[in-house]
């Protein structure tokens, strides 16, 4: 995370998008919940494939997501949605993190983002009369909903500008394209937390151990970025009744 993203992400840090319908009283209802165990929301969704599922990508201020807080966000908004009884019908509850094609809904996520490559949509077109975009982000100048996204475009024609500004404020849609300097780049923060995490260990092996007492406390484990997203699934019945269904990563 550069500097300027880790200093504005916070859980209160806003978001550009915002959902609508049954979405939004879902996120409405997620988003203090969350709070609570250390987390954000990134998006909530609704789909209708293969019966209702509903989709509530989360994560921590730092971009991680394990599938344990996963689990820990299901088990803790699960019994709130029940009794809410925002969705009628059957559905699918199902918990991940944003992934590494992540969609960007907040300033630091596109402060992370700068130097890969991006799929923009605004809800209103420039004077060009364009509104879908794709290209290297460059930077972010402004703050807040007064922030304008540099984009460098990959799909402008002969004649089009080859670099543009966007205004965030009017943000529909933006995520990573998925592509090799992305993945890359996710592998190495994988290993460098991976070799910070087994330096720990190392040193927690030096250092004298101590038994039980009145100070001693718990165990704190860091939280490990997942790539691709974990997954955390419940099958919820009219109600209030839910079925587990495991574990799994992959979106």
């Amino acid at each position: 995370m550069t500097q300027d993203a880790a200093a504005i992400a916070t859980l209160e840090e806003p978001r550009f998008v915002a959902e609508t319908g049954v979405a939004a009283r879902v996120a409405h209802l997620a988003e203090p919940v969350l709070a609570q165990l250390g987390y954000r929301i990134v998006r909530v969704r609704l789909m209708q494939q293969n019966g209702q599922t509903l989709q509530i990508m989360a994560e921590r201020p730092d971009g991680a997501m394990t599938i344990d807080d996963c689990e820990a966000a299901s088990q803790a908004l699960s019994p709130e949605l029940d009794v809410a009884d925002l969705i009628a019908n059957e559905y699918r509850l199902e918990i991940s993190s944003p992934g590494v094609d992540r969609p960007l809904v907040r300033l630091s996520d596109f402060l992370r983002a700068i130097s890969h490559e991006a799929k923009i949509e605004l809800t209103h077109p420039l004077a060009s009369g364009r509104k879908r975009f794709r290209g290297i982000i460059r930077g972010v100048e402004g703050e807040g909903h007064d922030a304008m996204l540099m984009l460098e475009r990959t799909d402008a024609g002969p004649d089009e500008e080859k670099t543009v500004s966007l205004p965030l404020a009017d943000l529909d849609e933006g995520r990573l394209v998925l592509t090799e300097a992305l993945i890359r780049e996710s592998l190495r923060a994988g290993k460098h937390q991976q070799a910070e995490e087994q330096q720990d260990e190392a040193d927690a092996e030096q250092r004298p151990r101590r038994g039980p007492g009145r100070f001693r406390g718990p165990a704190q484990q860091k939280q490990k970025p997942l790539v691709p997203a974990g997954v955390q699934t419940q099958f919820k019945k009219a109600g209030g009744k839910q079925k587990p269904t495991g574990r799994s990563r992959g979106e």
